[in-house]
């Protein structure tokens, strides 16, 4: 899918190894593709913070001798793309402050339902905020002393926050590993030699030659140190499991392994459940790389009907900084996606893609695909159509902005100028995956939220924040009273 944005973060950490802070640089070369805004390390050498942060791509952020000067057996490494604040190095990763606990470093993947709430809360109390992200936040509660007047610890912390999160956090002694108690995002636990290793997929560890241990479980707090790795459950009581599916649609490379899945397996599953649902009669299948590849394949397997690489993707497509002309703007569609003409022309075509958000890239393709001279082109999608946007960490836009809840089936289709359009459905996308539907979350599909939220009372602290009437309480009493989603 190339409409819309939606890489957000990877995490990594290292705990006990000689070359911390060059094992944390290969482990987010590995989770680029979480997020390729600006990217961060911070190493501990037991008595002080070494940190860099950039913006732009983890190579290009790390060069000459940085890396060399950032001593110490244990570090933290955050690579962004921004779901929540601007684009700007203040807001890149870790984020670190020195306080009465310490000097603390933290990487955060995901989005806090609350977050607004608790920002206008801790301004309030005299906290000023240096980022416009909401992983200052739990910097700004762990620091606090005491919290909902108990003596606060980080399951105090973990327990005043909502929504979505995997987190590593590093102390001058100590690295964390922590999970959101609906297990949004992934998190896994590793080893290489004699040191840990924290990382969003598993694909961070195979590059460092780490061996794979286990997922962190939701709601549990890792503590890895001198005495060896101690886990505890922050949550004991029972929690809806909520993993976000589009993980395995889309997000995660396919050489990672989540919950004791493969997800290029996954993918070619879900593209084996498109062809047993809508059995097309066509003489190629065509994947739009590289989201869709597998999922291409899988089709064709099923269906044998051969499969080509018709599309080549343009792997060193960066940034484009000139004008927003209509030129430029089909220019930079065509950049990343060449047709091979020869593998079309006067076939009927299968073109399967991970997801269609804005419906304008993949328009493109279809007339790139007829002006090639194809006779038929059918548009499978491997996921269910996208009806909500996510609260949780994905940049999905809002309703008015997703073609698919604003559009039939039918009128989608035309837009797109396709002789068929078909959406793997719910059910066909939770088989391929192997797991019981309540592991996961599908609110982009189904509007089920597994955390409730208000819009309102963001928009509320927003339009407060821009100097407009309004007070704390007010916000606080329209959160009391928000709508229950789940």
């Amino acid at each position: 899918m190339q409409e819309y944005p939606r890489h957000y973060c990877g995490v990594f950490g290292v705990y006990g190894h000689p070359n911390a802070a060059e094992l944390t640089y290969y482990g987010l070369y590995a989770l680029q593709h979480r997020g390729q805004e600006s990217a961060g390390i911070v190493t501990s050498d037991g008595k002080q913070f070494h940190a860099h942060k950039g913006m732009g791509l983890v190579s290009q952020i790390f060069k000459g001798d940085i890396l060399h000067d950032m001593v110490g057996p244990m570090a933290v490494g955050h690579t962004r793309y921004s779901t929540t604040g601007s684009s700007h190095l203040r807001n890149a990763q870790p984020l670190t402050v020195d306080c009465a606990c310490g000097q603390i470093a933290i990487a955060h993947n995901g989005n806090l339902t609350n977050a607004a709430r608790l920002r206008e809360e801790l301004e309030a109390r005299g906290s000023i905020f240096q980022t416009s992200v909401d992983s200052e936040i739990i910097l700004h509660l762990m620091a606090q002393p005491v919290l909902n007047g108990e003596a606060n610890n980080l399951v105090q912390t973990l327990r005043r926050i909502e929504g979505a999160y995997s987190l590593v956090i590093m102390t001058e002694k100590e690295l964390i590993g922590v999970r959101d108690p609906h297990g949004f995002r992934p998190l896994c636990l590793g080893k290489i030699d004699d040191a840990w290793v924290l990382a969003s997929e598993t694909c961070a560890l195979d590059l460092i030659h780490a061996k794979f241990v286990r997922d962190i479980e939701p709601g549990e707090i890792v503590v890895i140190n001198a005495d060896g790795v101690t886990s505890m459950q922050a949550f004991p009581e029972q929690t809806r499991r909520a993993f976000c599916i589009f993980e395995y649609v889309y997000f995660a490379r396919p050489d990672s392994t989540i919950a004791n899945r493969n997800v290029y397996r996954v993918r070619v599953e879900m593209g084996r459940q498109l062809a047993r649902e809508f059995p097309i009669a066509a003489d190629v299948v065509v994947p739009v790389p590289d989201s869709g590849n597998c999922a291409a394949l899988g089709y064709s397997l099923e269906s044998r009907i051969p499969f080509e690489m018709a599309f080549v993707r343009n792997h060193y497509v960066g940034r484009s900084f000139l004008q927003p002309s209509q030129l430029i703007r089909d220019f930079d569609v065509r950049v990343k996606l060449n047709l091979i003409e020869e593998l079309v022309k006067d076939k009927r075509v299968v073109v399967v893609d991970d997801s269609i958000v804005r419906g304008t890239t993949c328009k493109t393709r279809v007339n790139n695909l007829k002006e090639a001279g194809a006779k038929e082109v059918h548009v499978l999608v491997s996921c269910p159509p996208h009806m909500n946007p996510c609260v949780y960490g994905i940049d999905f836009p809002d309703r008015s902005k997703l073609m698919a809840a604003n559009h039939s089936l039918e009128e989608i289709r035309k837009y797109l100028s396709a002789d068929s359009l078909c959406y793997l459905s719910q059910a066909g996308m939770i088989k391929a995956t192997g797991l019981p539907a309540s592991t996961f979350c599908m609110a982009c599909y189904d509007g089920n939220y597994p955390v409730a939220f208000d819009p309102g009372v963001d928009k509320h602290i927003i339009e407060r924040r821009n100097g407009r009437r309004g007070g704390l309480s007010e916000a606080v009493a329209r959160e009391k009273a928000q709508i229950k989603l789940l």
